[in-house]
């Protein structure tokens, strides 16, 4: 089977497709099926066979598409046609987003090849509601808008500038992905932990510390070792955004929460983080490591109870009949008869009233 290479942006992800009929060398322009749909792109990697133990996806999640067919003149007079599409999409989408007064800052324009999909793109602080923005652009293009937010990276991706070393951005000339960065690749190769120093326009960490990391970290043991190193809580730590203190950790994603010199809390991996006394680096234990990595055992079911079977009634007992009050003991015992009759309490004569029984005076307690 064979594959070939195709780059839909100067500095955008290669994407495989399956090659058709005609002849295609490096550089040709070719349509080919997207999921936005059909798009205008460049052969970046020629026809070339695949082995039958891997497996290419056109786009994470896709099978494997065909080129649609080769580019022609008037395609690429309509691709052309397009960019100056962009140009004024961009000067009205500024106009509709002064209007509503939305806070967001419009980055780019992208239309497809067919347009039948115009993309905007665009950066905010949070979350934006931008549905009537949307019905302004849809009436005024008769299309399908999408409005997607970005981030730092992204926009210097997209709008592309100069570096530090005076070159042009590496992510706007051929990174086609972004590739992990962390601090520790500064601290390997001796450099400088300023944070103005060792970040880019974006304000993240350089990708170019990532070049020549493999060469410093060669025989580096921290490289080497497959043993987690994390710092504890309450010593003094160094990341890309500055120095602070560990304010807590979470084991299980493997990170901790600093409050940096500014007042600014930001949480970063154990990676990321160098702290400023090596004694203050601890080794995970692995045996600890894979019970944390173990999901929580969940609670035993409940004991399934069975239907209780219905008793068979039981037959009616008899009524006993009521037992006499015995009172021979009762009139045994204060010498009454059975026909004593109980004087009336009107009847009985007054208790004399002696001088014993009365009550003495109250003492006053003012006295």
């Amino acid at each position: 089977m064979q594959i070939i290479g195709v780059r839909l942006k100067k500095a955008g992800k290669i994407l495989f497709f399956e090659p058709d009929e005609s002849e295609l060398v490096k550089g040709d322009s070719v349509i080919v099926e997207t999921v936005r749909g059909l798009e205008c792109g460049k052969v970046v990697i020629e026809p070339r066979e695949l082995p039958e133990a891997q497996t290419v996806e056109t786009e994470p999640g896709l099978p494997l598409k065909k080129i649609y067919r080769k580019a022609t003149e008037a395609d690429l007079r309509r691709l052309e046609e397009n960019h100056a599409g962009e140009k004024r999409a961009f000067d009205i989408c500024l106009q509709k987003i002064a209007e509503h007064n939305l806070p967001m800052k419009l980055i780019n324009v992208e239309f497809t090849f067919d347009v039948n999909k115009i993309i905007f793109f665009f950066t905010a602080d949070g979350r934006v509601d931008f549905r009537e923005l949307v019905r302004d652009l849809a009436a005024i293009f008769r299309t399908r808008i999408e409005l997607r937010q970005v981030g730092v990276r992204d926009e210097a991706k997209l709008l592309g500038g100069m570096g530090g070393c005076g070159r042009p951005l590496c992510c706007a000339s051929f990174l086609g992905e972004f590739i992990p960065v962390s601090i520790r690749m500064a601290k390997d190769q001796n450099l400088s932990l300023n944070p103005t120093k060792i970040s880019g326009v974006c304000g993240r960490l350089m990708c170019c510390l990532k070049y020549e990391n493999d060469l410093y970290c060669e025989h580096c043991p921290m490289q080497n070792s497959n043993v987690t190193m994390r710092p504890k809580v309450g010593s003094r730590v160094i990341v890309a955004d500055g120095e602070g203190k560990i304010v807590s950790e979470n084991f299980a994603r493997r990170n901790a929460t600093i409050l940096l010199d500014t007042n600014r809390i930001v949480v970063a991996g154990w990676d990321e983080i160098l702290p400023v006394n090596e004694e203050d680096l601890e080794a995970v234990d692995e045996s600890a490591q894979v019970e944390a990595d173990k999901p929580v055992d969940e609670p035993p079911p409940k004991p399934i109870r069975h239907e209780r079977r219905e008793r068979p009634e039981r037959p009616e007992r008899p009524e006993r009949p009521e037992r006499p009050r015995r009172t021979e003991g009762f009139n045994r015992r204060y010498n009454r008869n059975e026909n004593f009759e109980r004087p009336n309490r009107n009847e009985r004569p007054p208790k004399p009233r002696t001088e014993k029984s009365r009550r003495p005076p109250r003492r006053d307690p003012k006295k």
